[in-house]
């Protein structure tokens, strides 16, 4: 673990570098998209800053200054996407309305080019969007940070060299597939164990990195990081070692490390796990739930599916199944938990979470195993549950009894994950086409939108926008 010091900027530079980020430039702030109470705001604390050298400034000056800045960095912090999987991390996006149709020549606001190769999803807060990629051959890995406004690069750094990364094994994955995670301050990226790193998002500094987290993917990494109070999660499920960890979001320093425990059941006459241990990798990111007043970390492996405590990572329960490499992020209803078993045998299973006892098996609902998706997430609407497979068979499922409403094909070959936003679904394939579909009993096509590349990170919803990661390019789709 390396922790990256330096030495501390004062209270006045510390505000300059607020209001730059907060603004996309270090020249001038964005007036023309600000409401007045904004502006008024920003403009408040510019003065304030520009008045006095807080370095032994009043108390009173210092109070009324972090008074202005905490209400305004509120503010800001709820218009945001934190990871893959948006705000409440099943996909939902809480906007009055996105786009229907666009097309290379139509609703396109800005169009950003992102070298190399990366499948990560962006994350966004404020001005700011981030997102990774890395060289083919994974040598060398950078994080990108885009002015959501304008789409100008303000940030394009290496992070890691990596002089002999492992093969990816397949076409299909690269060596920037994990997506970040962001907060008010910080972003946290992750190659797997090529490197984890948290950065300052209003100076740009290296905060901490973990380069010492041992797993061999085996087919790259996957795996995305999670926030949960002062600790960011992530899995390590490779061919050599399978484990979940939990590192402080200040210092990256482990808090919490816990083995998986299930039985592999895939050990041949040699002792030693077969096919090199291909059957015990995998790509999920966890989910945090609380029913009952008992709060716990679903996640999903190769060949079980484990609940753990937030805090300590004790083990609580774990369902064994007979699927591997997961990568389908658990839905939660408030209640129930709706799992995906990963490759092999695929199946989506209805669990009750709880449980009376540590050690005790929780109750399954039911489970589904056709037309189960291996590398999209479905969302929850209402009381449906709507997923697309690996090879574009879309289907819409009953959440109380796994009973199939309906189901079709629209062809294609999806990776990215299933959004929610502004009442209607958006589906992109790897081909760069968006389909848009209407919630419900039937299917019902309501738009079908080309680009000139595919998508393999999953769609990200805000304000009134998309954004939107091809595999050469970020748009921001917007009317």
């Amino acid at each position: 673990m390396i922790l990256v010091s330096s030495r501390p900027l004062s209270y006045h530079q510390q505000i300059n570098y607020f209001l730059m980020a907060k603004t996309g430039t270090h020249q001038r702030f964005n007036e023309r998209r600000r409401s007045g109470a904004e502006s008024i705001l920003l403009n408040s604390v510019q003065y304030l800053s520009n008045r006095s050298n807080l370095n032994g400034q009043s108390p009173a000056m210092n109070l009324l200054l972090t008074t202005v800045f905490l209400c305004w960095s509120s503010a800001t912090v709820s218009e945001s996407w934190p990871e893959y999987r948006g705000p409440t991390g099943n996909g939902h996006a809480a906007v009055p309305t996105v786009p229907l149709v666009w097309s290379e020549e139509s609703n396109v606001r800005w169009k950003t080019k992102i070298h190399d190769e990366g499948w990560a999803t962006p994350v966004i807060l404020g001005n700011q969007i981030w997102l990774t990629t890395a060289l083919a051959n994974g040598k060398e890995m950078y994080v990108v940070c885009v002015d959501r406004e304008t789409g100008k690069v303000l940030l394009d750094r290496k992070l890691f060299d990596v002089a002999s990364p492992r093969p990816l094994g397949n076409d299909l994955n690269c060596y920037a597939s994990p997506s970040p995670t962001i907060e008010a301050g910080r972003v946290y990226v992750s190659f797997g164990s090529y490197g984890i790193a948290c950065l300052d998002t209003v100076n740009f500094r290296v905060i901490w990195e973990r380069r010492d987290l041992t797993c061999n993917h085996f087919r790259g990494p996957a795996s995305s990081l999670f926030l949960s109070g002062e600790l960011v999660i992530t899995h390590m499920d490779g061919a050599d070692y399978q484990y979940i960890v939990a590192l402080r979001k200040d210092s990256g320093e482990t808090v919490w490390k816990t083995q998986r425990s299930t039985d592999y059941r895939d050990l041949g006459e040699d002792g030693k796990p077969i096919a090199k241990g291909d059957y015990r990798k995998g790509f999920n990111t966890p989910i945090s739930i609380e029913v009952a007043g008992q709060k716990l970390l679903i996640s999903p492996a190769s060949k079980a599916v484990y609940a753990y405590r937030p805090d300590t990572g004790d083990e609580i329960w774990q369902i064994p199944y007979d699927g591997h490499s997961t990568a389908v992020r658990t839905l939660f209803d408030g209640r129930n938990v709706f799992i995906n078993s990963g490759s092999g045998k695929t199946e989506l299973l209805a669990v009750d979470p709880l449980v009376s006892t540590v050690g005790e098996q929780p109750r399954i609902l039911w489970r589904l195993s056709k037309h189960i998706p291996k590398r999209s997430s479905p969302v929850l609407v209402d009381s449906l549950i709507y997923s697309c497979t690996d090879g574009g068979v879309v289907s819409c499922v009953d959440k109380l009894d796994g009973s199939t409403v309906w189901r079709q094909r629209i062809g294609g070959e999806f990776s990215a994950s299933l959004l929610y936003a502004a009442g209607r679904i958006y589906l992109c394939n790897q081909d760069g086409m968006t389909l848009v579909i209407e919630p419900g009993n039937q299917f019902k096509l309501l738009a079908e939108n080309h680009l000139e590349s595919g998508l393999m990170a999953s769609p990200v919803a805000l304000g009134n926008a998309l954004y939107l990661r091809t595999k050469t390019h970020l748009y921001r789709i917007e009317e």
